[in-house]
């Protein structure tokens, strides 16, 4: 992030904020605006979790920050909770009259998903974000928008985080760019994220590069919201998991339901998640947990109910059905990112687990962009 301008930083102290909260404001009132696109389904934690720092930021006194809120068509959009939210205008119309204005270099565009992410996305849509990116639009998408980005083309050369459930789909759909771990990743005119109560973060750290940190700090009090120690863009950080096929560690939380494991069992597991496209022998595991495979054995059924060699191929299946229901990837290739080398075996051990067939997973989750008018 580079928008530091130092006549502009917030003093140290502020007066206590005003009680009422300011109008609304519009784009010309405002010292910056945000634009934020709402996709059918999208999440609505992370749409309150963006703009509620913004708000906040108001309360001290002046004008900071405006948002309107779009969607592809201008018509109201529902949230993945059944919650209907009106919009302030049409994507393409907005978006063109600060082209004529001359205001799209400075211009901001949120992407804001979750379900289903491209059932509503059309050519048009696709093609109205690439022409916004060759104007110089910041571009911006969270929880599973950053997958309508990258269809876009707009994130080629830039790292991406995004929701975790949708890591894998994502890695399969797209191997050619770098997904980080971190909860938001903000390069030059690009900004990734998780969405959910990341959003405050990421929003607090836009704060700080535009008026220091004794505001955000303040936005962060009135919402009761502590920033991490390292306030800031979120650093690069290593995925454990490396590369393609990796899974996400929340698995032994959920397993374990928050229950503290035995060192030789979250040793297995992660020697398991770091393994999904080449599944290694159990006796290879256990020697890398350093435990023999009757130790390991009874402490995974005692932990899981289950043996290791049952919680690994369901921790294997459980990525190919994330992947398949997330991204265009075909059935064979989800078989082999998840270490299975004959088509068939994959598809009985997959309908077991999930009482269907892997193509019937892949045909629900995928939807072909909608037709564009004309």
């Amino acid at each position: 992030m580079s928008e530091v301008d130092s006549d502009a930083r917030w003093p140290d102290s502020h007066p206590y904020p005003r009680p009422d909260s300011p109008p609304l404001l519009s784009p010309d009132q405002a010292e910056h605006t945000l634009d934020v696109w709402l996709v059918p389904k999208f999440s609505m934690l992370t749409l309150f979790c963006l703009l509620e720092p913004l708000r906040v930021a108001n309360r001290f006194g002046r004008d900071l920050f405006a948002w309107r809120l779009l969607s592809a068509d201008g018509e109201a959009v529902t949230a993945s909770n059944g919650v209907r939210i009106d919009v302030d205008g049409r994507l393409s119309e907005v978006t063109e009259a600060d082209w004529y204005q001359g205001l799209s270099s400075k211009g901001r565009l949120m992407v804001v998903s979750s379900y289903e992410p491209e059932a509503c996305i059309g050519t048009e849509d696709l093609a109205l974000l690439k022409r916004l990116a060759a104007h110089g639009v910041w571009l911006g998408g969270l929880d599973t928008a950053p997958f309508i980005l990258a269809r876009a083309g707009v994130l080629e050369g830039y790292p991406v985080a995004l929701h975790w459930e949708s890591v894998p789909a994502f890695r399969e759909e797209f191997p050619e760019l770098e997904v980080r771990a971190d909860s938001y990743v903000w390069e030059g005119g690009r900004l990734t994220g998780s969405g959910g109560a990341a959003s405050i973060d990421m929003m607090l750290a836009w704060i700080v590069t535009l008026y220091g940190p004794s505001l955000a700090e303040a936005v962060g009090r009135q919402i009761v919201h502590s920033r991490p120690a390292e306030a800031g863009v979120a650093a690069p950080t290593q995925d454990a998991a490396g590369g393609r096929g990796g899974a996400s560690t929340t698995w032994v939380a959920d397993r374990a339901s928050h229950r503290a494991l035995p060192r030789g069992v979250l040793r297995a597991l992660a020697v398991m998640e770091a393994n999904l496209a080449q599944a290694l022998p159990i006796p290879d595991i256990c020697r890398l947990a350093g435990l023999s495979q009757r130790q390991l054995t009874r402490l995974f059924v005692q932990e899981f109910g289950e043996t290791p060699k049952q919680c690994y191929l369901n921790m294997r299946l459980d990525q190919a059905q994330r992947i398949l229901a997330d991204s265009r990837t075909a059935v064979t290739e989800v078989a082999v990112a998840v270490g299975f080398s004959h088509l068939a075996h994959f598809s009985r051990a997959y309908r077991k687990r999930f009482g269907e067939s892997p193509s019937v997973t892949a045909r629900r989750g995928l939807r072909p962009p909608a037709p564009a008018e004309g």
